[in-house]
């Protein structure tokens, strides 16, 4: 067959050939002159010759319009078999000439080309046929007609994982993943937790009933990830990769590709209309699949050396090339940018998978199942307790050991049970997630909240928190407080750590504060001097920035894990069983103290603050179940929020009818509180564990806030970003809030670095780090910034008090109905590099300050008014 390059000379003919050209219409033509005519009774064209300067797209549009036309006519023989057929949109049926590219229908239909094919046992070859297919591919019916987001009580899970079956055996088996991206659609398209978790669950019932092999793959397309923090596995795709499939896939040039990117600003979005924007194909695309997105980015990330970038460009382009529609395109390019933002984090991840496998198992599986019409037959209290005890064990497996790699099969193969924590319990070289401490404002607060307990007053250390881990061989792996690998960056403490163990250490888990210090005099450093030290390939001989290990906890020990004791008896441990090397090993500096003891650990947090720490952690030694925990509750309010709960509206007004009413604080009074434990929680923020730092001591609070854009400056700021935009983080979908504007705080010299960081290219003529349009992500309805950020950074901002405001929506329908809240008066107060913006504040974290800070106006009225009124009974 000629080359399409060469069919285009035919077609145009040559001026210098004496000998006239005939196009392909000729011999259509030809042939219709020998057939009768059709229903209607009028002729069919047959001019002798087609226009020489058709295009092969007009050309093709035009012969489909005329086989429309004749398929119109019943057939003449029985037993017709067209195993190859045309695939044309309607609008492409109704109209043959050209059209403009945005207007692309979705609706299709399949019509057979060339009259009847001959029968397979005759013996000859079936008729090479023109596929032509519309880039709005026919939607999947079957998957469309799946209501992923129905309760998962009411959901048939068996008769849709059959249908499916069949549906998927055509094209190989393996679960398409038009179905994870019809779970991402209606996912994103809604903002109750309910119907998320819901929509998450029946599609992994799905797949444990349809496909169990895909099940894995799935979780981590959805979870945003390929792989565990601890195994390095980045994609290392460029956008110029991403920018240059979308030309080459959907034939848009250059300009055309950044008209859509200003309009929208979103890559999925971007790839959305551009799919949209592709005319026609000349072949039908196989689906995709779970198992080969998944296994395509692994092969993304996995190829390395020379040529590696057109391999991953070739990758790139197959899977662009075989979406079938603009949702799945989106979604693929969501994924491959890393930004897949469906509200589906982590947490929501565990929970639906807790229920998914309480209401269905793989085939042959034999775990024992809840039986769907008795739970529906439930009160909702009941419900919740199940779904909990449930939620808890697969979030333990999942703290403990944080890889689905190793989570998804055992729940395969035993279902939620107490085995599942004896398979996916404590092991050496893969981290588990560290404890968190609550942040208390002030010592007083801290003192109320452990009255009657015994506690320990550590320095907080400014450094970087590390997870050591050592086997009976001396091997040694350190993580950080993220769970990456960090081994490669402290080749000193990796030859020290085997030293530490004492007689009878074989192997260990180990937490502490690696922290920058001066070796001959032990004086601590802070932590940008820590920042300066090389990250990989780092070698002993080298290094001029030393270290220290202050270690605070032990959670394993010889094959034992410790998690369960109490802190005291795991501190005892720690100081027994390993030997101190000054300056290089030690224990934190700490005061045992109760309540009592006031001035003590006021004296003791003087000097953690006079040795350049950032303030002291407060930890509980012993379990008392019987001492009544008199904090506010903030950490189970935590607890209770990263379980699905009523659409926001709802529970906002349920929260304004009765929030300030006897019946509200009944209500309050009735909430679940756990006793507070000295047991290691892994991945909890829990009152067991509080942080006081200088700046909460001082008198104004602290949040973590992303940058997000920014205007430019006015007068001497002219050159630089002034005001910028900052955002709290909404746990629930991943998206990012808009809470102020901030140009307080900044020295020029930060103006400068974060002008050159956050360039636009307007003078550089490079855009780095800045995007033309507002994030699908990032929720803002205020005046358009001059720029717009691309959010990767933590800043630490002060400010004076907490406003509801018509303008910013954080927190929205936590507080009020109508009204976000902002910040009085923020200043910025330093970087945080400690932190990615998946542990900035959070909106919730916000509201409870706005209500703390409410709670306190009206107690100081109150105060003012018995004042008052005693002056006026004088």
């Amino acid at each position: 067959m000629p080359s399409p390059s060469k069919k285009r000379k035919l077609n145009h003919g040559s001026k210098a050939s004496p000998v006239p050209v005939k196009g392909l219409e000729y011999f259509f033509a030809k042939q219709k002159q020998n057939e009768t005519p059709n229903t209607s009774g009028e002729a069919v064209d047959a001019s002798s010759d087609a226009p020489t300067e058709m295009t092969d797209e007009e050309l093709a549009r035009k012969l489909q319009a005329e086989w429309d036309l004749e398929a119109s006519v019943p057939p003449q023989s029985e037993g017709v078999s067209d195993p190859t057929s045309i695939t044309a949109t309607t609008k492409e049926v109704v109209d043959s000439s050209s059209e403009p590219e945005s207007a692309q229908a979705d609706s299709t239909k399949t019509l057979p080309v060339g009259g009847p094919a001959p029968s397979k046992s005759s013996g000859e070859k079936g008729v090479q046929m023109l596929n032509l297919q519309s880039s709005g591919a026919k939607e999947d019916t079957v998957i469309a007609a799946t209501p992923l987001d129905e309760s998962p009580l009411m959901f048939d899970s068996s008769k849709y994982a059959a249908q499916l079956r069949e549906h998927w055996s055509s094209d190989g088996g393996d679960a398409s993943y038009a179905l994870l991206t019809r779970c991402f659609v209606l996912v994103s398209g809604t903002n109750s937790r309910i119907k998320i978790v819901d929509t998450l669950v029946n599609c992994l019932r799905v797949l444990i009933e349809g496909d169990p092999s895909s099940l894995l793959p799935a979780v981590w397309l959805a979870t945003n990830s390929i792989s565990p923090p601890y195994i390095s596995l980045e994609l290392g795709l460029g956008g110029s990769a991403i920018s240059k499939a979308l030309r080459r896939v959907c034939g848009l040039d250059n300009r055309a590709l950044k008209a859509i990117y200003d309009k929208y600003g979103d890559a999925g979005d971007v790839a959305f209309e551009a799919k949209k924007k592709q005319s026609f194909m000349l072949r039908k695309p196989k689906p995709l699949t779970i198992k080969g997105v998944y296994q395509s980015l692994v092969k993304v990330a996995t190829t390395q050396g020379q040529g590696s970038g057109e391999v991953k460009q070739r990758i790139v382009d197959k899977l662009l090339q075989d979406a079938r529609g603009g949702e799945e395109s989106r979604f693929i390019v969501r994924t491959l940018c890393q930004h897949l933002r469906i509200g589906a984090v982590k947490t929501t991840m565990l929970i639906a998978l807790s229920r998914a496998f309480l209401l269905s198992r793989p085939p042959g599986a034999e775990f024992p199942l809840r039986s769907i019409p008795d739970l529906a037959r439930l009160k909702k209290e009941e419900l919740a307790e199940i779904w909990a005890r449930a939620e808890e064990t697969v979030k333990a497996c999942f703290a403990r050991r944080p890889n689905y790699n190793d989570l998804i099969p055992v729940l395969l193969e035993i279902g939620i049970s107490e085995e599942l924590l004896l398979r996916c319990g404590l092991t050496l070289h893969i981290p588990l997630r560290p404890m968190l401490g609550s942040i208390t404002r002030d010592l007083s607060e801290m003192l109320t909240k452990l009255q009657g307990r015994d506690f320990t007053c550590e320095y907080k250390y400014d450094g970087q928190r590390a997870q050591v881990h050592c086997d009976e061989n001396g091997k040694v792996s350190i993580f950080s407080r993220h769970l990456e690998l960090m081994t490669d960056k402290y080749p000193d403490l990796v030859e020290l750590v085997p030293k530490i163990r004492g007689d009878g250490v074989s192997s260990f888990i180990m937490e502490g504060e690696v922290v920058a210090v001066d070796r001959a005099t032990g004086e601590l450093k802070n932590f940008q001097t820590l920042t300066n030290r090389a990250r990989k390939d780092v070698d002993v001989g080298s290094i001029t920035i030393d270290v220290c290990l202050f270690s605070f906890d032990l959670m394993f020990l010889n094959g034992q894990p410790l998690l369960d004791r109490p802190l005291r008896e795991r501190r005892e441990l720690l100081r027994s069983l390993f030997q101190e090397i000054p300056h290089h090993f030690t224990w934190v500096k700490s005061l045992d103290a109760t309540s009592t003891d006031s001035e003590a650990v006021l004296e003791f947090f003087r000097s953690a603050i006079e040795s350049k720490c950032e303030g002291i952690m407060v930890k509980i030694l012993d379990n008392l179940t019987t001492v009544p925990y008199l904090g506010t509750g903030e950490d189970e309010l935590a607890g209770e929020l990263d379980k699905p709960a009523a659409p926001k509206s709802k529970a906002k007004a349920k929260a304004k009818g009765k929030g300030n009413g006897e019946e509200g604080e009944e209500k309050r009074g009735k909430s679940r509180r756990k006793p507070l434990l000295a047991t290691y929680e892994p991945d909890k923020r829990l009152d067991s564990w509080l942080k006081v730092k200088k700046d909460y001591n001082s008198s104004f609070d602290t949040l973590d806030l992303v940058p997000v854009a920014a205007w430019h400056g006015q007068g001497r700021k002219a050159k630089w970003w002034s005001p910028m935009l900052m955002a709290v983080r909404n746990e629930e979908t991943g998206s990012l809030e808009v809470v102020c504007k901030c140009m307080s705080g900044f020295t020029d010299s930060f103006y400068k670095a974060n002008r050159e960081f956050y360039d636009d290219g307007a003078e550089s003529g490079e855009a780095k780090n800045t995007r033309l349009q507002q994030p699908s992500f990032v929720e803002y309805s205020g005046p358009r910034p001059d720029v717009w950020f691309e959010p990767q950074e933590v800043w630490e901002m002060a400010f004076a008090d907490i406003t509801l405001s018509p303008t910013y929506t954080a927190a929205i329908g936590l507080v009020s109905d109508e009204r976000g809240l902002s910040m009085r008066f923020p200043r910025f107060l330093k970087k945080r590099d400690d932190k990615s913006i998946e542990e900035a504040s959070t909106s919730e974290f916000l509201a409870g300050l706005w209500r703390k800070q409410e709670a306190t106006a009206a107690s100081t009225w109150e105060q003012k008014q018995d004042e008052a009124d005693a002056e006026d009974d004088d």
